[in-house]
């Protein structure tokens, strides 16, 4: 996930939440942020497009995971990572966790911007890579 990039969105200015909605500061959450953001530890993180269909979130979240363990597996070895790293980038932009906020995208740019991601995605596995679903 992806961090707020700027100040005005950081979760030590608003609060932490609680279940109630109600933040240590004695304000409360407003709705939309809670669809928005995520705070984990203090500190907020984008959440995913809620408008992305089952299968294709599921798709993007299949190539973040072996993107991330790639990263991971490289790294141990020794290599550059930066192969698995874009495999990252792109599913997390897929999902609407980097680059423009889904929220300020119309419909058919949210479409655009998953279906490109995945276009991208599905050919850096060779044709006897590929995952089933």
């Amino acid at each position: 996930m992806t961090p707020a990039p700027d100040a005005r969105h950081s979760a030590d200015l608003a609060g932490s939440a609680d279940a109630s909605g109600s933040t240590e500061q004695g304000g409360s959450v407003d709705p939309v942020d809670d669809e928005r953001w995520l705070v984990v530890d203090g500190r907020r993180w984008r959440r995913q497009d809620p408008a992305l269909p089952e299968d294709v979130a599921r798709r993007l979240l299949s190539h973040l995971g072996r993107g991330r363990s790639g990263v991971r597996a490289l790294r141990a070895a020794g290599e550059d990572a930066a192969p698995a790293r874009r495999r990252v980038d792109l599913a997390k932009h897929g999902l609407g966790e980097r680059g423009t906020p889904w929220w300020e995208q119309s419909p058919a740019e949210r479409r655009a911007r998953w279906a490109d991601a995945l276009q991208v995605l599905d050919g850096l596995d060779p044709p006897d890579d590929k995952p089933r679903d």
